[in-house]
């Protein structure tokens, strides 16, 4: 059976330390941990394509795709038999007098058009060779950053209320020279994460090839052996300084072996010795742990008969990579889904794209100025981000044509539901969509005040419609608390308990207010 095609965050992952760092195919089939066969087979496909590096900006995923698997048939060397319980195999070599010519005889006799014998040995030394070993890992220069919080706190009281606030502790360690960096967060939550790397990128002046950060939610979505999942702001981040992100394995301590003794490390050496100190703001912890930082970097190590600091300037600096000119941007990206006006929220503003893009799955990215919206991976727009005024952001291009084929919803449809109710309530519909610079603006306000109207007398929804538009009273939540405190003049009777008395509907169907 062929076997899967890797994801495209993988396929990128190696095209960049092929073509970015000059890596081997060995190095990047360790890295990422796939055979190296896999890696020259994928690095055959993007020369055949014709693909260079780094990929233009209006390359998406589906059209990179497309051209290393253009032609893609049947790899040489596939498996077309059934396969036994390889790892079982490897337990029952262990057994006395059991070879792979016993095991082989035993599978043909289950498969009698299986492999033969030479086939047989050849895919079990390949199962065999990748099984993990366990090695003391010896770490390149300038190839590895592990990154962490420790599990440890530093609190900072306020200086008015006299309340203790828990801050964290942020740590990198570099993999060769152990050059350390430390700092104080408020929490561990995304934006703190990433601009802990930002301040530690500047700190060290130059960037590894790979940062190693454990499993937190800040920094990976899904944990995985095989194919982990990056937050993807936190991925951008990465890519911004030209780093790749390997996360340490669930449940495999190895992988953050650095990282852990610099947090303990970090822990006794800045804990141990601010425990009697009292701090009463953020930056007031940051100098001191700065300091402490510095103590532990040019602290000579005995073993070495050199400092940290002076190891990394002689062995690790030279072979790491020079930051970007501008630091990293912060940007929040989410999933959105396109209204019926051709607008996404972000953080309660609205923001137009194009109108045929309505129904559709759309990633936005907001940053401190902008807001940016990605289909499939290409920008379809960019707006100034809004922390005021109004809430809707509309782009003339993005309007839809006078014909406004490309959906059911219209506003001559959305006053046909209201004038079937009455001549009120379509009177309302109206005076919303004109309230707004554009009539799609007022869809979603039409949509669910209609729906608000679901179960209601039609007496009773007339009178209500009518007192909001004497009112100018035209937002969604003006309307509910019209009819959540019987503001209409017929607002039904209650009874003696304050209890809504049972009426009929203007279907017939019973129904409590």
């Amino acid at each position: 059976m062929p076997r899967p095609r890797l994801s495209m965050r993988r396929i990128k992952q190696l095209l960049t330390m092929h073509f970015g760092a000059g890596a081997s195919a060995r190095r990047i089939a360790h890295e990422i941990g796939v055979a190296p066969s896999t890696v020259r087979e994928y690095l055959g496909r993007a020369a055949a394509a014709g693909i260079s590096w780094p990929l233009a900006t209006d390359v998406t995923d589906e059209s990179l795709m497309a051209q290393m698997f253009v032609n893609a048939g049947v790899r040489a060397g596939a498996r077309f038999h059934a396969e036994p319980d390889w790892s079982a195999l490897v337990g029952e070599l262990k057994r006395p007098g059991v070879n792979l010519l016993v095991l082989w005889e035993e599978y043909r006799a289950v498969h009698p058009a299986g492999y033969a014998y030479s086939r047989f040995c050849q895919l079990f030394r390949e199962f065999e060779r990748r099984l993990s070993p366990t090695m003391r890992q010896s770490h390149v220069a300038g190839h590895k950053a592990f990154v962490d919080y420790s599990g440890k706190q530093v609190p900072i009281t306020d200086p008015v209320t006299g309340e203790v606030h828990p801050a964290e502790i942020f740590v990198a360690v570099l993999g060769a020279s152990s050059l350390t960096y430390a700092e104080v967060t408020w929490t561990q939550r995304l934006p703190d994460w990433i601009g802990a790397h930002i301040r530690m990128f500047r700190f060290w002046g130059v960037a590894p090839r790979l940062l190693v950060p454990d499993n937190l939610k800040s920094a990976i979505h899904k944990a995985s052996f095989y194919d982990p999942e990056v937050n993807r702001s936190y991925g951008m981040m990465a890519a911004h300084y030209g780093v790749g992100i390997l996360p340490a394995r669930p449940y495999r301590p190895r992988d953050k072996a650095a990282v852990e003794a610099g947090v303990r490390f970090a822990q006794s050496y800045i804990l141990g010795r601010l425990r009697n100190v009292a701090f009463f703001s953020l930056a007031e912890a940051n100098t001191a742990v700065a300091a402490a930082v510095e103590r532990i970097n040019s602290r000579e190590m005995r073993r070495l008969g050199m400092s940290r600091r002076q190891l990394f300037e002689a062995i690790e600096q030279p072979a790491m990579r020079a930051l970007p000119q501008d630091d990293f941007e912060y940007a929040e990206w989410h999933l959105a889904r396109v209204g019926i006006d051709y607008h996404v929220e972000v953080q309660g503003f609205f923001y137009s794209v194009p109108h045929v893009l309505i129904r559709e799955q759309v990633d936005t990215r907001a940053t401190q100025r902008t807001i940016e919206v990605f289909h499939r991976g290409k920008r379809v727009a960019a707006h100034p981000r809004r922390y005021g005024g109004p809430r809707h952001g509309t782009q003339p291009e993005h309007m839809p044509s006078a014909h406004r084929r490309y959906a059911e919803w219209t506003p001559e449809r959305l006053q046909r539901d209201a004038r079937s109710i009455g001549p009120a309530t379509e009177a309302l519909v109206i005076a919303v969509m004109a309230r707004r610079p554009h009539p799609e603006q007022g869809f979603r306000t039409c949509l669910g005040v209609l729906r608000l109207f679901r179960g209601l007398e039609a007496a009773r929804v007339e009178a209500a419609c009518l007192r909001a538009v004497e009112l100018g009273a035209l937002s969604y939540a003006s309307i509910a608390s019209i009819l959540k405190h019987r503001l209409d003049p017929s607002a039904p009777p209650q009874a003696a308990d304050g209890t809504p008395l049972l009426h009929e509907n203007i279907r017939g169907a019973r129904y409590f207010h």
